[in-house]
Order: C-alpha cells, then structure tokens, then sequence
C-alpha cells in the first residue's frame, strides 16, 4: 500500500488503488471529447469543401470565373471570419465559459451554411462564408481547451490531438461529398449547405454537455466543477484535482487583478508562453501544411499527372494518409511526448521538401516536360512522405501544446491570440503558394519551405518544453522558473509587482 500526503488536504490518501488511466478508460471523458471535436470536423470540411465548390460556382455565377479575385475571395473570406472569430472567442471562452462559445459558434455556423446554400449572387455567398468562418474560428480555440480542461493529464494529449483527427477527417469528408454531388442539381449548394448538419448535432448534444470543470470551479459554481469532476476521475485522483483547483482559484485571488491583453507581453512568464505556443501555430502553417491541403491537385499536375480524374484520387489519398497519419500522432503524443514528436516530424517534413524540390528542379532542367516515370512519381513520393511525417507531430502538437501552457486567466485569451496567429498564416500561405510557384518556380518555393521548417526544428529545440503528462499548475511553473529562476526571492518580487 502507498500512502501520500495531498498538499492543501488534511487528510492521506491510498494511491494503490488507483486505476490506470488509457486513452479508451473514461467513455464519459470520450463522448465530452468526441462531442466537442465536431468543431474540428466542421473546420476540416470547410477548409476542404471550396475547392470542389468552386468548380460548380463558377459554372453558374460568369462574373466569378471571369475574375480570379472573385475565386480568391470566396476562398479566402472564411479564412478572415476564422481571424475574427478566434481573437473574439479568446473573450468569448473566458467571460461566457467554453459550452456557450460552442453553442454560439453552431449558431453562427449553421446560419453561414444556409446563406451560402441560398445564395443568389457572389456578393451573399462570400457573406456566407464570412459567417461560416466566424464559427470555425471561435471553435478552432474553443474545442482544445474544453477537451483539455476535461481530461486526466495522462492522456490530455491523445485527447485533444482527437480535435486534430476530427479536422483531418473532415477535409477527408469533405473530399466525398464532393464526389458524390457531382450528379445532384444544385451541386454546390449542397456541398456548402450539408456543413450545417454537423454544427446541428453538435448544438443539441451540446446542451446536454456540461460546462468545462475547471471554468466552473474558477469562474460559477464549485459545487457543479466537482459534480463533473466526479465523472471524470475515481475517488483517490478527485481529491487531489480539487485541491489543485483550490490553490489555484486562490492564487487568482491573490493577484486581485483584472486581465489584459497587454499582461500577455508585458508578464514575463506569459510572454514566453504565448511565444512558444504562437511559434507552433505560425510554424504549423508555414511549413506548408495548407499548401498541400488547398493544392494537392495543383502540385500533382505539375508533377505531370495531366488527368483532373487522377489529380483528384491522388489528392483524396492524401488527405486519408492526412487523417491515419493523425491517429498515430493520437497514441504518440502521450508516450513519446510533445516536444519529441514534434522534432521527429520536422525532421520528416525537411527531407520531403527537400525531395519535393530535387524532383521539381531536374524536371525544370530538363527540356522536356517531366517524365512522370520518373521525376514525377518523385515528387508524388516526397508529397506522400510530407504528409505521413506531418500529421502524426506538427499536426497535433501546436494545438495540444496551446492547450495547455497557459495559466488560467489567460488560457482563454492566448488560446485566441495563438488560433489568431494560426489563421493568419493559413491566409498568408494559401495566397501566396501560387505566386511564388510562378514568380521563383515550384522547386524554389519547396526550398524555402524545406529552409522554415529547419528554422521551425530550432524553434522547437530552444523555445518549446516537454509538456507531457504535466499538471496545468506545473506548466505554470515551469514557465515562471524559466521567466526569473529558481530563486524564491525572485518569484516574491513578481507577486509583489503584479
């Protein structure tokens, strides 16, 4: 029998008892996290949904094949509506609480897939987009936090990188519903207007979810916080979460202090946080992942793969290896540890590149078109390998890292900012791609690629802590100690400042 002693309690308690905790142990902790990702499944499919869309949009609207801003507009205005949405959802999460800012995203979600199901001109439907992508943002922040604040830290990675597979799985989805609308009047219609149905479940499944445990006990009602609490953890593990959670809401009160967003760059130990987690999100996109989601079709014609048929079966293929790639990343995560894997897999995500733009170079010194043979199954292969070294690390651990590096009071708020920065970066790279392909050629711009994810694997090495298996109260720490040191004098004269 082991006997310890529970910092805060009066009381001992039997560790041996405890159950071993698994990914698959808790089928209420399950359904929370399954719930809450079909906020990442709305995500995944509107970011994959357009470009199939788009085809049949421009078949019916003139003035939208005619102008290419148009086409870049109806693409990219969801992506400034995610910007929006999730810098406001920072707020929305910590003042409202995390089940009001998914019901609220369902509302808004649901509301943008009719607009655009209707619409009559470009004009309504890019509106439609705005709105669709106001509610991915708010969930692409509100989603990992929930699942995080809801999950034994054993396993809080393998649950919030679910999120992950949930986005995977719906560009995976929304690949098919592409395909299987082709023959339907009104084909894209129904592609863009099928996304509400998931916002609809989520919504009423939602209402009878309850709120994130630690925003109760930290912001409403402890009493609820531990009646949830109770679902989530056996009698010896309850104890121990509540007097975490109590020296917690104490050291809260002990700031007495309202939170800013100026705190986040003005705090030394926030500061170093949210650069981390904000490097992750930036890094996650400038590697190339959204370039490879948005034009895969693109990339595997210019390998040499002329038919639009193949274009699209190779690109479905990769967006199953996106998704199975995810599911390792959900087992790893846990037991080889954030930091580690997210090494791995840029180390993965360099050769590919690398790989990718060797193909593309030789084809262009070449003066014939690319023997697909030979340079293009290359770079068919180099397309593959990027994707199946990805998805398992830099896919999942920016979010999950997001999660949890935050102190309380700012969780809410740098989740936000860092989703905000994610965003940014998608609209920066899904603009620019094509661009550069034709101002420097296809083979420089995977060299530059190849040279962000080298400068992201040094981020990663000096800026990024193992996280795995920590307490929120101990990432916390962790943060302060690399902030001032060890010194207790230095951590008395920072709660003396603040």
């Amino acid at each position: 029998m082991t006997i310890v002693s529970l910092p805060g309690s009066s009381g001992y308690l039997d560790v041996s008892n405890r159950k071993v905790v698994s990914y698959f142990s808790n089928p209420y902790v399950l359904g929370l996290t399954f719930v809450a990702g079909i906020g990442g499944l709305l995500f995944g499919y509107d970011t994959g949904v357009i470009s199939g869309a788009l085809l049949y949009i421009k078949d019916e609207f003139p003035e939208v094949n005619q102008s290419s801003f148009l086409q870049e507009t109806i693409v990219s205005m969801a992506l400034v509506g995610a910007m929006i949405g999730a810098a406001a959802g920072g707020w929305i999460n910590d003042s409202y609480g995390r089940k009001r800012a998914t019901l609220s995203a369902d509302v808004v979600f649901i509301l943008g897939s009719l607009v655009m199901a209707a619409a009559l001109d470009p004009y309504i439907l890019i509106l439609g987009r705005l709105l669709v992508g106001l509610g991915v943002g708010v969930a692409s922040v509100t989603a990992p936090v929930y699942i995080a604040e809801a999950s034994p830290s054993e396993i809080r990675g393998g649950l919030v990188s679910t999120n992950v597979l949930m986005i995977t799985g719906g560009q995976f989805l929304s690949y098919l519903v592409n395909l299987a609308f082709t023959e339907i009047p009104g084909t894209w219609r129904w592609m863009l207007g099928v996304a509400g149905v998931p916002a609809a479940i989520q919504f009423v499944l939602m209402l009878f979810l309850p709120e994130s445990p630690r925003w109760l006990y930290m912001k409403k009602d402890k009493a609820e916080a531990v009646a949830v609490l109770a679902k989530i953890y056996d009698p010896y593990r309850l104890e121990e979460e509540i007097d975490q959670l109590a020296t917690a809401l104490e050291e809260e009160r002990l700031r007495m202090q309202a939170v800013s967003y100026l705190d986040v760059f003005r705090k030394k130990e926030i500061r170093l946080a949210f650069f981390a987690g904000a490097g992750l999100q930036a890094f996650q996109q400038f590697t190339g992942i959204n370039t490879v989601m948005y034009y895969s079709p693109t990339i595997v014609q210019m390998a040499g793969f002329k038919s639009n048929q193949l274009a699209l079966l190779l690109s479905l293929i990769v967006a199953l290896t996106n998704a199975m790639g995810t599911i390792v990343g959900i087992y790893l995560i846990d037991h080889f540890g954030r930091k580690k894997l997210a090494l791995t897999s840029l180390s993965g995500v360099i050769v590919s590149l690398i790989l990718l733009a060797v193909a593309f170079i030789l084809e262009s010194s070449n003066s014939n078109s690319i023997n697909v043979g030979g340079y293009g199954w290359i770079a068919v292969i180099g397309l593959a390998l990027y994707i199946a070294f990805f998805a398992p690390g830099m896919g999942p651990v920016p979010w999950t890292v997001n999660s949890e590096i935050y102190p309380e009071s700012y969780r809410g708020m740098c989740g936000g900012m860092s989703a905000t920065v994610n965003w940014i970066s998608n609209l920066i790279v899904a603009q620019s791609f094509l661009s550069l392909v034709e101002a420097v050629g296809t083979g420089a711009t995977f060299l530059i690629l190849a040279g962000i994810a080298v400068m992201a694997f040094v981020f990663v090495v000096v800026f990024v802590p193992e996280t795995k298996g920590l307490s929120f109260e101990e990432m916390e720490r962790i943060w302060k100690e690399k902030a001032w040191g060890n010194g207790s004098g230095k951590d008395a004269l920072l709660e003396a400042r603040s």
